[in-house]
């Protein structure tokens, strides 16, 4: 039986196609023979650090080649990577770590501040692993990252060898709770993931782990252009990380900004200086600046190597997608509806010039939409029900079976994935999402998604984005507040607003108050519900 397990499938990529580059940082190539040795030499210090079969890894990093060395490397070692929010607190990276079980910290070094402050707090650590930076060097308490990696090593593989069972933890969550570890077989991922499969790219399911790196080399060898991808959407997100996983399976390459904070100028002189193909972004945190940037500096990108980018995670408007298929009408628009524990809920695809619209689906395979108690929801009928996907599944939560027992459910004698997604079903069978259930706002006995209330702030002239929240009401339990970011020169009063909203949804979802803020939003750009709120608080005072 095949052993489906990312570091069988990226060594075979990496023996059919050493010299092709697998990462990319700025000026910096890292062919496949070296991703392959410098994550074999990480592998070995791991072990004889002490870790054991299916030890934790976490990977506290910035998006860079050692962001997937270092999964690479626990993959081959057999051992569990997870993501770390960069943006944590020292107590939230205790409450993480611990959570996590983490026997190893790799880090960048400009975290060693922090990383320090919590070092006695976390005694399951057994080696800490510093990526060192300008001006940041590794502390004298961790390991040099590039001592060890950097050496490169032969093939290594764990006296207890790899197995389609060996784990990958996504944590996610954190802007309505403790962030909660969602538990990947790698077989799982990889077949969730399409078995690598490549509908962009025209690539079939695999058949062997060896075929991956047979595909990659008759694909050098008969002159196929090597596809290039950035993850502009952090590593530490689902939606970067495991996209990169199926580029890299398909023997493309995966190139990571070198800045810090996000400008799509330098995205797109980078898209054009390597010859781009495809990019990773979570919705309007990074398509609203790209297409503003378009629209200052008309024709000084043209991006004719770029053919596709990915979306998922949150709400990407057909508005925002109309304007940027007018500047790069080659490019095919991939909208996905899916999460860290839900892959291939249903997606939607934008080209030649027409956009889909905002919110509308077509289902995935293994997707169905069910009631609370189990029911399909009827095309056409109007029901509202929870988006479901089955097949390949996580296992569940980490530690946390109560939560595991609300997310992953049986409906018709079958385990599916309920993340929280609320939708219908239109008579062709088109989803039309709703919104994230935990996210409701109840005003006056009406249940209102906050997505759908933002997407049509949103539709206003100026509007750079939106985020809509419930703030506690004596008549009405919960009233409608809406966070604005105004682009435009005057920004529109609360009746306009209002006003606007009315064309398109009924009264009672019509925003009570407004705030005019840059919208608060986590590295991964998914809206942090808790900061909004927390934001619209401070600047009604009182009256929230």
């Amino acid at each position: 039986m095949e052993v489906w397990n990312y570091a069988n499938l990226w060594e075979a990529v990496a023996s059919a196609t050493p010299d092709r580059p697998a990462l990319i940082h700025g000026e910096r190539v890292v062919d496949w023979a070296q991703f392959d040795a410098r994550a074999n030499a990480l592998a070995a210090h791991l072990v004889e650090a002490g870790l054991t079969r299916q030890s934790k890894v976490a990977a506290y990093l910035y998006n860079a080649p050692e962001y997937l060395e270092t999964y690479f490397a626990a993959f081959k070692a057999g051992l569990v990577p997870f993501n770390t929010n960069y943006r944590y607190s020292g107590d939230e990276l205790v409450y993480l770590f611990d959570n996590a079980d983490a026997e190893a910290v790799v880090f960048h070094a400009s975290f060693a501040e922090t990383a320090a402050s919590v070092r006695d707090r976390l005694p399951k650590v057994k080696t800490w692993i510093a990526v060192a930076e300008d001006g940041h060097p590794a502390p004298d308490w961790a390991v040099d990252y590039e001592t060890v990696a950097g050496a490169g090593a032969s093939r290594f593989e764990a006296s207890w060898g790899r197995s389609a069972d060996d784990l990958l933890f996504m944590y996610t969550g954190g802007t309505t709770g403790m962030p909660k570890g969602v538990m990947w077989r790698q077989e799982d991922l990889f077949k969730g993931l399409g078995g690598g499969a490549n509908l962009l790219l025209g690539l079939p399911p695999l058949e062997t782990c060896a075929e991956a790196g047979a595909r990659a080399k008759a694909n050098a060898e008969n002159g196929v252009e090597q596809a290039i991808t950035i993850p502009v959407a952090p590593l530490m997100h689902a939606t970067g990380q495991f996209i990169s996983f199926g580029q890299l399976v398909a023997g493309g390459a995966i190139a990571t900004l070198p800045q810090r904070k996000f400008d799509p100028a330098l995205l797109f002189d980078e898209v054009e200086r390597l010859g781009v193909s495809g990019l990773i972004i979570v919705g309007l945190a990074f398509a609203a600046p790209m297409l503003e940037c378009l629209e200052a500096n008309p024709g000084r990108w043209t991006l004719p190597s770029l053919k596709r980018i990915i979306s998922s995670g949150t709400m990407w408007s057909a508005e925002n997608k109309q304007g940027l298929l007018k500047h790069l009408p080659h490019v095919m628009l991939m909208d996905s509806l899916g999460s860290s524990e839900a892959l291939g809920l249903a997606s939607s695809a934008s080209g030649g010039g027409a956009a889909a619209a905002t919110a509308k689906f077509t289902a995935g395979p293994n997707a169905a939409v069910f009631t609370e108690d189990g029911r399909r929801v009827e095309p056409g009928s109007g029901e509202r029900g929870l988006v479901a996907v089955g097949g390949n599944v996580p296992l569940g939560y980490y530690k946390d079976e109560e939560k595991s027992a609300k997310t992953f459910r049986v409906f018709e004698g079958k385990r599916w994935s309920v993340p929280g997604d609320w939708a219908t079903v239109e008579a062709d069978g088109a989803i039309t999402l709703l919104g994230r259930g935990s996210q409701v706002i109840n005003t006056g006995g009406e249940k209102v998604f906050p997505e759908e209330v933002e997407e049509a702030l949103k539709r206003f002239p100026g509007v750079r984005d939106a985020a809509v929240v419930g703030l506690p009401d004596p008549r009405f339990g919960e009233r409608i507040c809406a966070v604005v970011d105004f682009a435009g020169a005057e920004p529109p009063g609360l009746a306009d607003l209002q006003g606007h909203v009315k064309q398109h949804l009924a009264d009672y979802k019509v925003p009570r108050d407004l705030v005019f803020a840059p919208v608060v939003r986590a590295p991964n750009g998914k809206l942090d519900y808790k900061g909004v709120r927390a934001q619209a608080q401070e600047a009604l005072g009182a009256k929230a």
